[in-house]
């Protein structure tokens, strides 16, 4: 049975943030219940497991997993809170004396060869160049609108019987950066506040406002909001529509209906 398991739900500052006495700071570091550290999910299939993102919170990930193994990373952009493990990922593979893979679209292999130049050594890349059949599913990537932080991409993933997306980064998609969204079993969709307040040509993700009026339209069955920031308090009732709720680290799902 295939199976997601959340090891991150933290935007990229993490949660808690070390200059900030907010509430929801204070929390996280006393009962925890808001710590959240970069976000990155667990993907268990067909007896192999694979990681999406692979950010700075990725060591303290694996050793919450108990696991000391991965050979198989998917990457959605080239942002230092999701590529900021690959140094330590690559050190477990020279470790293990053996490459790893890592699965990502051209121009972020690019982006990541120009970042660590040394990779190459201990990790090899696979372009994923809009399609990829991997791990049992039929897999679809594609560019999505980072909004002021430029862009990133998004991961569909198909069987037969379910079909589920990852979309951490996004915002303001347009009708062809929405189309691969629509008929979906599960979203996973990254919103770091429920109502922003930054201009919204500073911004660079959906806030849960209007991530729901995105969801009134693409009508997932099940949605999940990851990359929460410290505008989100575990705590507080959101109003959230029934098939819809707060990702949280541990949490676990099954790719099944």
């Amino acid at each position: 049975m295939d199976k997601l398991t959340f090891l991150g739900t933290g935007d990229s500052m993490a949660v808690p943030r070390v200059y900030c006495r907010c509430n929801v700071c204070e929390e996280a570091r006393t009962s925890g219940i808001n710590r959240r550290l970069r976000s990155s999910v667990l993907v268990e299939s067909h007896h192999e497991h694979f990681m999406i993102d692979c950010g700075p919170s990725w060591r303290e990930q694996m050793e919450q997993q108990q696991r000391t193994d991965l050979d198989h990373l998917l990457i959605t952009h080239a942002h230092y809170d999701h590529i900021g493990g690959l140094p330590e990922y690559a050190d477990l593979c020279r470790w293990l004396r053996k490459k790893g893979n890592v699965y990502a679209s051209p121009e972020v292999i690019e982006q990541l060869r120009t970042i660590y130049p040394w990779l190459e050594n201990n990790v090899s890349y696979h372009p994923v160049d809009g399609h990829l059949n991997q791990w049992g599913w039929s897999i679809t990537c594609w560019k999505v609108s980072h909004g002021h932080n430029g862009f990133s991409y998004a991961y569909r993933f198909d069987k037969p019987d379910f079909a589920w997306a990852y979309c951490p980064d996004s915002i303001n998609l347009s009708a062809k950066e929405k189309r691969p969204l629509y008929e979906l079993d599960l979203l996973i969709l990254g919103t770091s506040f429920y109502k922003e307040e930054a201009p919204f040509h500073s911004r660079s993700l959906y806030d849960i406002v209007e991530a729901l009026e995105l969801l009134n339209e693409i009508r997932p069955a099940y949605t999940c909001f990851t990359h929460l920031s410290h505008g989100i308090d575990w705590r507080e009732d959101y109003g959230l529509p029934p098939n819809c709720r707060l990702a949280k680290e541990g949490l676990s799902l099954l790719l099944a209906k």
